[in-house]
């Protein structure tokens, strides 16, 4: 399952939360402080306080350019062409 560590006012959280969203994945949503110094599960995970941060799996990412472009690589499903 793909964990979210994000904060609900972030607007590169919401990008991402909307890549999800149209990928259609399920994903474990884990609201952070807003308060960088108070986001030691943030930290632990990635070695540094910002979000988003998506784990999936053993990977581990803390950039929402980056985030995008995993989510298109690993899940992105071609529309199928009419025969």
């Amino acid at each position: 399952m793909l964990k979210l560590y994000q904060l609900t006012g972030c607007p590169y959280c919401a990008i991402v939360r909307r890549k999800l969203a149209e990928l259609n994945l399920p994903y474990q949503e884990i609201e952070v402080a807003a308060e960088r110094y108070l986001r030691k599960e943030v930290f632990e995970v990635s070695g540094q306080y910002f979000v988003p941060v998506l784990v999936d799996g053993d990977t581990v990412l803390d950039d929402e350019n980056e985030i995008i472009q995993h989510l298109e690589t690993q899940y992105h499903q071609p529309k199928e062409k009419p025969t």
